[in-house]
């Protein structure tokens, strides 16, 4: 019913993101769903992992401020509606929402991740240089 979510502070600094997924590539960790909020002063990363106690310890281990929750893992409908029809449920018992975000969608054993970049011109440029397949709408639809 509830599911170990991993938080970790984080400064709002170059490579600090991929210092937190770089513990957790050493150590063998996959990242089912992500989130990454942030201020003017740090950000959080809030995660869930197939090895949540491992995750933690790896990454108090690397000096970063860890803490845990427990949060709900809700199935819906993957149609238009079903999203909306949880939190319609949710919103007729008057109970609210602090945030909520997605599990990583997967293409065969390739995981996608929407990200919102302000130079998005030169992201795709250096992203297909390094190789990396970017998607379209019409693409991720497909799958």
């Amino acid at each position: 019913m509830f599911v170990t979510q991993i938080s970790v502070f984080l400064e709002n600094k170059p490579g600090r993101l991929a210092q937190v997924t770089e513990v957790l590539r050493q150590n063998n960790i996959d990242i089912s769903a992500i989130s990454v909020a942030d201020t003017s002063e740090f950000g959080i990363v809030r995660m869930i992992v197939d090895k949540p106690k491992e995750a933690v310890s790896a990454l108090k281990a690397a000096k970063f401020p860890v803490s845990t929750t427990e949060v709900l893992a809700v199935e819906v409908s993957d149609k238009p509606g079903g999203l909306n029809f949880a939190l319609q449920v949710l919103n007729e018992a008057n109970i609210s929402i602090e945030y909520l975000y997605s599990f990583i969608k997967r293409n065969g054993d390739k995981a996608l991740i929407l990200f919102r970049i302000e130079d998005s011109a030169k992201a795709v440029e250096v992203l297909q240089s390094a190789g990396v397949k970017l998607y379209t709408n019409e693409e991720i639809n497909l799958l």
